[in-house]
């Protein structure tokens, strides 16, 4: 067994010491049960997976009109904190320590997904490109409706008491989203916020909604227990910037100020659930380094080696896997013991039954001991 890769070191996470800097990054499943509420296969999907030395559970909505997507899970019922309460027990119960992902879909969602069929909200009256996932099946985007200036605090205040609702739950933290095109990414980027009001304009006011989020969640839960998660390479879901650098470097530098548990950036080569190519010079973790003074986790179609390589260079702290957790419950023993993976589903990803969820076989270790 390699006890000497760096992924496998334990680690300080804010408040938290890891066993080590593998993360199982926030994966969307449609697992959840009737009103948004996690159920017995998620409390088993999580419970495998708990030897990450961090897990970040899939997004879950601040609030019914955050819903973006059938079947995934919420945080803002009573039944919804009591699903989670079993799903983070058996993570803890195992050892493990998990953060929720505070999400809110913004126009990646559908009249018929949102309450009384009413338009999803976006920071501009646009429609992103592509097709919205429906219980009746894929439905083009619709134009959504511009938020009202007065309805942003509404909003923060979900994002505050949905974080209050995952620390009743029992988690260890939360993660806000930021990321993929979703409500606070649309009010990052120029492309999708045309706001004349202190919301739109001047990356200062783009980022002021983020901003305010981050001041909310953090008056509920300590500073080093609270993560943002950002893509700043990612077009998905529409997203686009007149100058994408410039507004990162300012996102990244206003967050220093927070003194977070981490940063968790998504690197360019990944777009949506697709791996594209990538000449590493992009807006990754290499290049914030030098800007963010807290933690990094980089996530984006990391191996055991390219993993270990970018510990090794100092460019991120811990490193987020998705594909090969959602195949490999297990995954930080097989890559102690460098032992063949189980190969991931596509298919199965999103949606269905225990098929492709909760039936990957753990390692054989009396089939793998004698070839390493």
């Amino acid at each position: 067994m390699n006890t000497d890769l760096n992924l496998l070191k334990p680690v300080q996470l804010g408040a938290y010491k890891l066993s080590n800097r593998m993360v199982m990054a926030p994966l969307t499943r449609m697992r959840a049960a009737s009103g948004n509420v996690p159920q017995e296969m998620n409390v088993i999907y999580y419970r495998q997976r708990a030897s990450a030395g961090l897990i970040i559970s899939e997004a879950s909505q601040i609030s019914p009109q955050g819903l973006g997507y059938p079947n995934t899970p919420g945080i803002y019922s009573a039944e919804q904190v009591e699903g989670w309460k079993k799903v983070t027990q058996a993570v803890h119960d195992e050892g493990g320590r998990i953060f929720l992902q505070l999400w809110h879909v913004g126009r990646i969602s559908h009249p018929s997904l949102q309450p009384n069929g009413e338009l999803p909200v976006a920071p501009s009256a646009i429609a992103p490109e592509g097709m919205a996932n429906t219980f009746s099946g894929e439905q083009p985007f619709v134009t959504p409706r511009a938020l009202e200036t007065e309805e942003i605090p509404e909003i923060v205040e979900q994002y505050r008491q949905a974080a209050y609702n995952a620390k009743l739950a029992g988690f260890d933290g939360v993660e806000i989203h930021s990321a993929n095109g979703y409500l606070l990414d649309q009010f990052l980027h120029d492309g999708s916020n045309k706001r004349t009001d202190r919301y739109g304009g001047s990356l200062e006011n783009r980022a002021r909604f983020l901003m305010e989020v981050v001041e909310a969640v953090t008056s509920v839960w300590d500073r080093d227990k609270v993560g943002v998660r950002l893509s700043p390479s990612s077009t998905f879901g529409t997203v686009f910037d007149s100058d994408p650098e410039a507004l990162f470097n300012y996102v990244v530098s206003e967050l220093n100020r927070f003194n977070l548990a981490y940063l968790h950036l998504v690197e360019p080569r990944i777009q949506g659930n697709q791996t594209v190519e990538d000449d590493g010079n992009g807006l990754g973790a290499r290049h914030f380094r030098s800007i963010y003074q807290g933690t990094i986790i980089s996530a984006g179609g990391y191996t055991r080696e390219t993993g270990e390589a970018v510990l090794e260079a100092g460019d991120a702290d811990l490193v987020a896997y998705g594909r090969l957790f959602i195949a490999n419950p297990d995954l930080p023993k097989r890559f102690a013991l460098n032992a063949p993976l189980n190969e991931y589903d596509r298919s199965t990803f999103y949606g269905g039954d225990e098929r492709g969820y909760t039936d990957y076989p753990f390692l054989d270790e009396s089939k793998v001991l004698t070839t390493v």
